[in-house]
């Protein structure tokens, strides 16, 4: 079974398999589809079927690893040809390109899919997104915050060596 919504949602924005397209109020960065610019897909848009090895290749995700973000809920639905191959789209990739921007901030899995969930669940879900996406990007900041301590330890001990190695040359 194919399910696909497209259409106005409620509040002006449109929604595709689930996932809302609105309108940005403010700047985004332009790794963001919907927003500004978006990202490059290997094929236009209008030709937007990809096979799971074109979308391996793009991702750099496995097969196997895509096949198990569907089996836990991270993925929407993937449609399939009457054979049984799933089919990507570019709406599919965009979703990817969240998932891995998710996972390079260190969010647990557990989160990345509860809030694929919040975001097929609807509108009714805004705030407990908001809220989910705010708790993160805290944990981001503390961690920015723990590695630029670090970097700084890092600058002064190259300083030191490079202080000595500049004077040991002098003799």
């Amino acid at each position: 079974m194919t399910v696909t919504q497209s259409g106005p949602a409620t509040d002006g924005a449109t929604m595709t398999r689930g996932l809302p397209e609105v309108p940005c109020p403010r700047p985004r960065p332009a790794t963001l589809q919907g927003c500004a610019t978006s990202p490059a897909h290997p094929r236009p848009t209008g030709h937007d079927r990809y096979t799971i090895s074109e979308v391996a290749e793009h991702t750099g995700l496995s097969a196997h690893t895509l096949r198990w973000y569907e089996r836990i809920g991270l993925m929407p639905h993937v449609d399939r040809t009457h054979t049984g191959q799933r089919r990507f789209t570019n709406r599919d990739l965009d979703w990817l390109n969240l998932v891995a921007k998710l996972r390079l901030t260190g969010m647990p899995v557990a989160d990345m899919v509860r809030y694929a969930e919040l975001v097929r669940a609807g509108e009714s879900t805004f705030a407990e997104r908001e809220r989910l996406l705010t708790e993160h990007r805290e944990d981001v900041r503390q961690r920015i915050a723990e590695l630029q301590s670090t970097l700084d330890v890092l600058d002064y001990k190259i300083d030191i060596y490079a202080d000595a190695r500049r004077a040991s040359e002098r003799f």
